[in-house]
């Protein structure tokens, strides 16, 4: 991703510049199916910013069980040095997509424009269908948690056009 610096602020060119470069992140997937060999999102979001420089604390399958899902998000958060836990799967609209619920009373903060980008930039590529996520983002403690959708093509989007442009930025301004 190419942004005009020209146009840019001055203030968000050197918040960028101050970012961190190396970021210690998790992925969860949440699926009763998914294994990690059939993970495909997980290993994606993984080998992504791994080789964007971020270093992978631990990836893990979670069942869509709220109580699970919160409890390992919480867990993960309390116990790890981490900037960033994203969770893959569990955000539409199925009987068994739990993950908002689980994980949205845990927020200190929420990103309410990471959702409406997300969703914006996914209405670009598939139509309305984008109304079927329920992707969010928010901050607990000090970790910035970031609920993607299963699908690959959708964390592909993510990682595109939000993450690796942003997440380090992001990370810089949740520390203060």
């Amino acid at each position: 991703m190419v942004y005009n610096l020209a146009t840019m602020s001055s203030s968000t060119q050197q918040h960028r510049q101050a970012a961190p470069t190396h970021l210690r992140f998790s992925v969860l997937t949440i699926s009763d199916t998914r294994t990690l060999e059939t993970d495909h999102s997980g290993q994606l979001l993984c080998s992504s910013l791994t080789e964007a420089g971020h270093q992978l604390v631990e990836r893990q399958i979670v069942p869509d069980e709220a109580e699970l899902i919160a409890g390992r998000v919480c867990q993960l958060c309390a116990a790890q040095d981490l900037d960033s836990l994203l969770l893959t799967g569990g955000t539409g609209i199925s009987p068994r997509d739990r993950t908002p619920e689980a994980v949205r009373p845990l927020l200190d903060l929420e990103l309410t424009g990471f959702g409406e980008l997300f969703r914006s930039l996914s209405y670009a590529e598939i139509g309305p269908a984008a109304m079927l996520s329920r992707a969010f983002a928010g901050r607990r403690g000090g970790v910035l948690i970031f609920c993607l959708p299963g699908s690959r093509n959708a964390v592909q989007l993510a990682i595109d056009k939000i993450l690796l442009p942003e997440l380090p930025h992001l990370v810089h301004h949740s520390r203060g």
